[in-house]
Order: C-alpha cells, then sequence, then structure tokens
C-alpha cells in the first residue's frame, strides 16, 4: 500500500535503540490526525469482509490502533501483554529475543473457538514476538487467524514473514525496502 501521506510523516531514529539501528517511529502516525484516519480506513478495508470476531491487540504500540480496528468491525478487543499486566488467569507463550527469553501474555477468556481473530501491532521485523502472539492466539483454537502490521521492514537479514507457516495471511500498510 506504502500510503504517501504516512510515509511521509514517519519519523526514523538513527541510533535507536542501540547503533546501527534506523528505529522507525509511528508516534507521529497517532498523532496525525489525518495519518491515524488513513490506517485506520486501510486496516478496514483488508478485513471488513473477513468475518473477524476478536482484535488482538499487542502491547504496545499495536493496542490504540487494534483498539480502534475493534470498533471499526464491531469486533471484541483482547491484549497480549507482559506478564503481570493483566488481571486474573492468563496464558502465555514464551519466547526467544535477541537478548534472552521473554514472555507475553493473555487473559484466558480472551478468545473463543468460535472466534475469527486478527492480530495487530506495530512493526514486522524478525517476526519474534509476533510469532509468540499467533501461537499464543493458537492455544484457543479460534477457528482463523489474520495478521496485520502498520510498517513491515524488509530489508537485509529482516525476514519476518518467514517465521510463518505457508498460508498464513500476514498484511501491512507500509513496506520499507533496502
Amino acid at each position: 500500500m506504502n500510503n504517501r501521506i504516512l510515509l511521509q510523516n514517519l519519523r526514523v531514529i538513527p541510533d535507536f535503540p542501540i547503533p546501527g539501528i534506523q528505529f522507525q517511529d509511528i508516534t507521529p502516525l497517532f498523532g496525525n490526525p489525518e495519518c491515524l484516519d488513513i490506517m485506520r480506513r486501510e486496516t478496514f478495508e483488508l478485513y471488513k469482509n473477513k468475518g473477524i470476531t476478536k482484535v488482538v491487540g499487542v502491547e504496545s504500540r499495536g493496542l490504540p490502533l487494534g483498539c480502534v480496528l475493534a470498533a471499526d468491525l464491531h469486533a471484541g478487543f483482547a491484549m497480549a501483554r507482559k506478564p503481570g499486566k493483566l488481571p486474573g488467569k492468563t496464558i502465555e507463550q514464551t519466547y526467544i529475543k535477541e537478548y534472552g527469553e521473554d514472555r507475553i501474555c493473555m487473559t484466558a477468556d480472551a478468545i473463543s473457538p468460535d472466534d475469527i481473530v486478527l492480530i495487530h501491532d506495530d512493526l514486522l521485523a524478525t517476526g519474534g514476538s509476533m510469532r509468540a502472539v499467533y501461537d499464543l492466539v493458537k492455544k484457543f483454537n479460534p477457528r482463523r487467524i489474520y495478521i496485520n502490521f502498520i510498517i513491515e521492514l524488509n530489508i537485509e537479514g529482516l525476514h519476518g514473514r518467514d517465521v510463518f507457516s505457508p498460508g498464513t495471511e500476514v498484511t501491512t500498510l507500509l513496506r520499507i525496502q533496502d
């Protein structure tokens, strides 16, 4: 899609969080009403006819647009968060990051087997954290799972789509290439 207005408002922060990383900052996209509306409308158009019954927003930058999408799609909303951030009984998924192990959690009643789920986050790079959320959602045995990102980094060494099995529908609004 690579909407010109979204690309113009995306901020790149060099050497964050470590030297050599060109951080793709979506903060200006959320702060600009026109950009927020474009992201909402474009993502809604991708999923309006998919029968989505639950949207899962991934902590932290997948939560704002995920909640908006749930409202637009007339679906429920669930959060995938770090341990200790959700009340009640939770289920979790452990995954490996560059610097060690991490976990992601959801409430035990977040999704039913009748649900058609859209998982939303801000950025696809290596795909490791989203793969963990995908595996966590699969534990609920929903009817179908879709995955969406605002940005996909398709640059040397980052092939996030490759972590998902063939047939997994992954969409993005912006694709940043080498």
